[in-house]
């Protein structure tokens, strides 16, 4: 049967729109299901019977076209009554019963409210605006019950702390109370340990009289003794003054002698280097104009002509530009896989690309003995991958729930500051990411064209 052309509307689906429409927002739940009615029948539509803004999601898997073209989807579904009618299409042939019982006007007692709005929005039968009403309300009839059960929870586990903190108090009030007992027990057993230390105070206060009496003795005994080694000290100190003026006189006789020799080498030093002097006078020696280092090659300020400052540089897609990051100490390169074999030769089947690549990069790893990691997204895998990594590359695929680019995000992360990381992504989210954690981003095109010359 020959479809519409995108620009036309069914006549029964302008008269439908002019006489029902939304005098409100579509209900968040409605528009949701809405969404993920219209991206799992998106797949079955052609390239050519999509609206335009839609073409470029074609490719995509249902989950990330919901998520990334929702917005547009909605739009070109209100917009667009010859794309509305084609997924209304697949909807009827998705779900006959439920399509038959909306034109019919009797939707099923038992089914979802939010699937019969959603359903009702597409198809736009007679009283849709009510359904999809009705199902808004009754969410938030639902979010209402919800979040009144939510609070009762809430309140009995209250209760419940309430509780436990009350039986805590008490145990915490019993367990102070036996403490305090048991201080009061220690302080009177203090108490006596104080009156005991008073008297042995006392008994030391009366030692400590008799020691004076005896120091006394002492001291007066200490006086005599000093007064004899005083006089030692004075006899020793004579003898010590006459020893040292000996030792001075035997060091000014070895000073002088020094001096004399001292004398004779600087006056044959003098005498060298004035003969050097003569000699270099009689042979005409100029100054020396060069240094070694003039004798290395390389170009000084202001010598460089513009097209050799051009000459240095090198363009994003030159190759030899991955060949000088490779060749940096310790450098990793980590490989956005789907992304680099959809730019490259996006017509194989998965498992060839795959394939394609690490063969490519197991070369490229021989050749510059950079570590290398190729990530593949999880998501894209109907079962279980049986590879064998080739040698020099570590693969990795993304675990349920985890995308390729956040894996790569995060051994990006687990590399230490200042070890040189490059990624090669096309995909500029990816890019921006690595590029804050400290990696260099390089295009999908640049690592296929090195990998070329492999």
């Amino acid at each position: 049967m020959e479809q519409p052309a995108s620009g036309a509307e069914p006549a029964g689906a302008a008269g439908g729109d002019a006489a029902e429409t939304l005098d409100r927002p579509l209900p968040d739940g409605v528009r949701r299901r809405v969404v993920a009615l219209v991206s799992d029948a998106f797949g079955g539509l052609t390239v050519t019977e999509l609206p335009t803004q839609l073409r470029q999601y074609a490719r995509f898997a249902p989950n990330r076209r919901a998520k990334f073209a929702g917005n547009a989807m909605a739009a070109a579904l209100e917009s667009d009554p010859v794309f509305r009618q084609r997924i209304g299409e697949r909807i009827g042939q998705a779900q006959p019963e439920l399509a038959a019982a909306l034109e019919s006007g009797s939707p099923p007692a038992a089914a979802d409210p939010v699937d019969v709005a959603a359903a009702a929005y597409v198809l736009r039968p007679p009283g849709w605006v009510k359904l999809v009403a009705a199902a808004g309300e009754e969410a938030q009839r639902a979010d209402a019950e919800r979040a009144d059960e939510e609070t009762r929870r809430e309140l009995e586990r209250l209760r419940e702390e309430l509780a436990v903190a009350r039986s805590m108090t008490k145990s915490e009030t019993e367990r102070l109370r036996t403490e305090l007992d048991a201080a009061r027990r220690e302080s009177e057993a203090l108490h006596r340990k104080l009156r005991s230390a008073q008297s042995d105070v006392k008994r030391g206060e009366a030692a400590l009289r008799r020691t004076r009496t005896e120091s006394e003795a002492l001291r007066a005994e200490s006086a005599a003794q000093v007064s004899a080694a005083e006089s030692e000290t004075r006899r020793i100190r004579a003898r010590l003054a006459e020893a040292e003026s000996t030792v001075e006189s035997s060091r000014r006789a070895a000073r002088e002698g020094r001096s004399v020799e001292d004398m004779r080498l600087r006056l044959l030093l003098d005498t060298v280097l004035e003969s050097a002097q003569g000699l270099r006078r009689e042979l005409a020696l100029p100054p020396a104009a060069s240094r070694p280092a003039d004798t290395v090659d390389a170009v000084e300020p202001g010598r460089m002509s513009p097209k050799d400052v051009a000459a240095r540089a090198l363009s994003d897609m030159d190759p030899a530009l991955l060949d000088q990051l490779l060749a940096l100490p310790q450098a990793h390169l980590i490989v956005d896989g789907y992304n680099v074999t959809k730019t490259g030769y996006p017509t194989m089947p998965l498992e060839k690309q795959r394939l394609r690549l690490l063969g490519g990069l197991a070369m490229l790893a021989a050749q510059t003995g950079a570590e290398m990691t190729c990530v593949f997204d999880g998501a894209e895998l109907v079962a279980p991958v049986l590879l064998a990594p080739p040698r020099g590359v570590r693969v990795l695929f993304s675990k349920p729930g985890v995308t390729a680019d956040e894996l790569i995000r995060q051994l990006v992360r687990a590399e230490p500051p200042g070890r040189p990381v490059v990624v090669a992504s096309t995909d500029r989210e990816v890019a921006d990411g690595v590029a804050k954690a400290g990696a260099r981003p390089v295009a999908s095109a640049l690592l296929l064209k090195r990998l070329s010359r492999v």
